[in-house]
């Protein structure tokens, strides 16, 4: 071992040795980076935890029945408006509509006995031809099964909501609700979905939100919260532009499952 030469090359030896060991090592016990795959990661260590949506248009086919409701009872009133106009606020809730269309304030008395109007009217030549937006049930099914919570979060009127989720075939699949009534402004105004997010005991890192106007997307990105859109509401691309995905309507989006927030959020699946 009196020999330089040899001690050198022993001791690089024992020095690459060295490195290696420490470098496998660090392999090991080093922090594993989980790159996104959707358009944000969300809640703990990339889990999501809960899915909000709205109600009409998103789940059941009804938007153009609100509309013509909306046009009978102000109608009725004496107020005449075109159906576009009143097509144009559908999403909103009545505090918002009322005010834009008829210039009546909706917690006034002549503004509660429009409302009123409306959901009987809505309720008697409406309502029983209302049907489920294609694969509504089948989507939330899906949701159910990745053990995520389902809480609507809708600008209807509360009395509304269980007929409606009657018609949309899902009463059994919803975790909770919030509607007009949780909240001191409805959407474009982000109060429902706080109010939905409170009563979940979620945050809005943990959820995606599904809707289907731009007042739900809106009210999404005011909360923080990213946003599935879908078409079959009766709005536009351009429209919908905010929105994280669009896809045509629940049917769609569950075949683009794997592929859309939903499924870029969840953890792997056989």
């Amino acid at each position: 071992m009196s020999d330089p030469k040899i001690l050198v090359a022993l001791i690089a030896g024992f020095a690459m040795l060295a490195g290696a060991v420490g470098f496998a090592v660090w392999g090991l016990l080093r922090p594993r980076l989980v790159r996104p795959h959707g358009p944000r990661q969300l809640g703990v260590a990339g889990r999501l935890r809960g899915v909000l949506l709205d109600l009409d248009g998103t789940l059941v086919d009804s938007n153009d029945a609100h509309v013509r409701a909306w046009v009978d009872a102000l109608a009725e009133h004496g107020r005449r408006v075109s159906a576009q106009r009143v097509r144009e606020l559908i999403g909103t809730g009545g505090d918002q509509l009322l005010p834009e269309l008829a210039g009546v304030a909706a917690d006034s008395a002549e503004g509660r006995d429009i409302d009123r109007r409306r959901r009987a009217i809505f309720a008697q030549r409406y309502l029983p031809f209302v049907r489920p937006c294609t694969g509504a049930r089948a989507l939330l099914e899906r949701l159910r099964q990745d053990q995520l919570m389902v809480v609507v979060a809708s600008s209807a009127d509360r009395r509304d909501l269980t007929p409606l989720l009657q018609r949309a075939g899902v009463v059994d699949l919803v975790d909770g609700v919030t509607s007009s009534e949780d909240a001191d402004h409805s959407k474009p105004d982000p109060d429902i979905l706080a109010a939905a997010l409170a009563r979940a005991h979620l945050a809005a890192a943990d959820v995606v939100m599904i809707g289907d106007t731009p007042y739900d997307v809106e009210a999404a990105q005011r909360c923080g919260i990213p946003i599935i859109a879908l078409r079959c509401g009766g709005w536009s691309d351009r429209d919908l532009a905010g929105a994280a995905a669009i896809y045509n309507d629940p049917a769609a989006l569950l075949e683009g499952y794997r592929t859309s927030p939903l499924g870029a959020a969840r953890p792997s699946t056989p």
